[in-house]
């Protein structure tokens, strides 16, 4: 993350994304698959990493193989072709999007920290510190409720964060400066699409 600094001194705070360019490997049209959709494609790999479909498709795009594939439902036909370059001049400054990815693992943590529970007194011999206290009654229902909220696995969960403004695009360097964060860690893997909201500033 980073800032953006205007010229009367107003601060924003933005994400730098390295978008693309991702290539088109694979198209999915109504007579052939029953739905519309197209294959994404980003960050070259070896041969070596890849498995024998993935090296195969990429031959017939005519480019390596990807780490990343991802699948996109489109409700047209498709308005481009197999091993088109899809680049950050797909987006324009002020579109809204929507940013998906997996939030940073936290590993097992408790209630306070997973939830926001609030802690008990530390003094007077309180041993409520950072206890979850009571989770049910015993005669009724005389079980715990699906749900409750406990200590447990937090974060490493995908995730949408919607409605994020698009401040600024660099051709050049393939970025998005999106406004506000985003899931995940740095370095790591998101998709940045179109708002569903159908809405642009």
């Amino acid at each position: 993350m980073t800032q953006l600094f205007a010229d009367d001194g107003t601060v924003t705070p933005v994400t730098v994304v390295e978008a693309g360019p991702c290539t088109v490997m694979q198209l999915r049209t109504q007579e052939t698959d029953g739905y519309d959709a197209v294959q994404l494609g980003y960050e070259d790999v070896r041969d070596k990493v890849s498995n024998k479909p993935q090296v195969e498709q990429a031959k017939k795009v005519g480019t390596a193989p990807k780490r990343f594939l991802r699948e996109e439902r489109l409700a047209a036909p498709a308005e481009v072709e197999v091993g088109a370059q899809v680049t950050v001049e797909a987006f324009e400054a002020g579109h809204l999007v929507d940013v998906i990815g997996t939030t940073k693992g936290r590993g097992f943590a408790g209630t306070i920290k997973r939830h926001g529970f609030a802690r008990g007194p530390k003094t007077h011999g309180s041993m409520n510190y950072r206890r979850p206290g009571s989770i049910g009654c015993s005669a009724y229902p005389g079980r715990v409720f699906k749900g409750k909220r406990m200590s447990g696995h937090y974060g490493a969960k995908r995730k949408t964060v919607k409605n994020l403004e698009i401040m600024r695009v660099d051709a050049e360097r393939n970025l998005l400066l999106i406004k506000g964060s985003i899931p995940g860690h740095n370095g790591a893997f998101v998709q940045v699409q179109t708002a569903r909201t159908g809405v642009q500033k």
